[in-house]
């Protein structure tokens, strides 16, 4: 048995498929097991062996021989990856494994979820090992969410425009998003981040910005998207940027809003080319809009469109127009 020393589960199962969160989640037991391990111990090695193979390459009778206390002490900490992988001869060795843990030991398996290999998350679930849950955010909610849980992290206060400035500057990608919090957090003095804060250090995404002047305008946010507008064109974006993205907001609205509403988001993802979160986004920013309304929108940017290719005297008048004319659309077609 265990020591009463000892402030680390000897088994954790981390499930799913968000391969950024479950490779956190790894680290974070590791760490953990071995810093107790080293103190449990009085290794001075930093928490004895480290083991990290993937569970298929585990050959009968191993995982006790790596859970072995070495030679020199300090413990031993064993990593195995994709679970659901595990022959019919090593599952039950890892279940019984999971009853009766070496002490001094810490092992730590992953596993993609799914159908395959889910007997063996059961029966770990039973022998009353750690799980942590890893799903794969998909929803435009489940990603603002995790900017949210990353400043909280990092202990900064972030408003809802840091957050929606973030995924517009960065997208959807999780590793980038927390590698920007762990960034603004570092680089800027105390105090609560907002979307200008945000701006100053993305201002390099060009087509960003244009995305978030076109986020703000089809969902009637008219002082934002003029806002993010004059800063846009402040900084140097493109007229003929900023205006594509309007474009493609108002067409997302069009292709997502003709689309039956119980349609599959990752398949209705593929069909109009959009990630399955934008698709969550746009069906939020729907709500307020007519199909006429939308065809109008259309036409407005098409408008501006030959404006700011030199049909016009003013890009930034024509944009500006085109950005008032959509908040328009949004609130007045029935």
């Amino acid at each position: 048995m265990l020591t009463s020393m000892a402030t680390y589960p000897p088994v954790t199962l981390v499930v799913g498929e968000e391969e950024f969160l479950v490779d956190r989640a790894v680290r974070q037991a590791v760490a953990q097991a071995r810093a107790a391990l080293a103190e449990e111990t009085g290794g001075g090695d930093g928490g004895g062996d480290l083991h990290d193979l993937e569970v298929s390459a585990l050959a009968p009778g191993e995982l006790a021989a790596l859970t072995s206390p070495s030679l020199f002490g300090g413990g031993a900490t064993v990593i195995l990856r994709n679970a659901q992988n595990a022959t019919k001869d090593i599952a039950p060795e890892l279940t019984k494994y999971a009853k009766s843990p070496a002490p001094e030991a810490a092992v730590i398996l992953t596993h993609v979820g799914g159908v395959k290999g889910k007997a063996i998350v059961t029966d770990l679930a039973k022998a009353g090992v750690q799980q942590i849950s890893c799903p794969k955010l998909t929803r435009a909610s489940e990603r603002t969410d995790f900017v949210k849980q990353e400043f909280r992290r990092v202990g900064r206060q972030a408003d809802e425009g840091a957050v929606r400035a973030l995924l517009d500057s960065i997208g959807g990608d999780l590793r980038e998003l927390a590698s920007a919090v762990d960034q603004l957090a570092s680089d800027t003095e105390s105090g609560r981040i907002n979307a200008a804060t945000v701006a100053r250090y993305y201002r390099g995404r060009a087509e960003a910005t244009g995305f978030s002047v076109a986020d703000h305008a089809v969902e009637g946010r008219l002082n934002e998207a003029l806002e993010q507008l004059r800063w846009a064109l402040a900084i140097g974006t493109s007229p003929v940027l900023i205006n594509s993205a309007l474009a493609q907001g108002v067409r997302l609205l069009g292709r997502v809003g003709g689309a039956p509403r119980n349609m599959n988001p990752n398949a209705l993802a593929a069909e109009v080319g959009a990630p399955p979160w934008k698709i969550d986004r746009v069906r939020q920013q729907l709500r307020g809009w007519h199909p006429d309304g939308v065809a109008r929108a259309v036409q407005a940017v098409a408008e501006a469109d030959a404006q700011v290719k030199g049909g016009g005297a003013s890009p930034e008048y024509a944009l500006e127009r085109a950005i008032r004319q959509i908040v328009a659309y949004r609130v007045s077609a029935r």
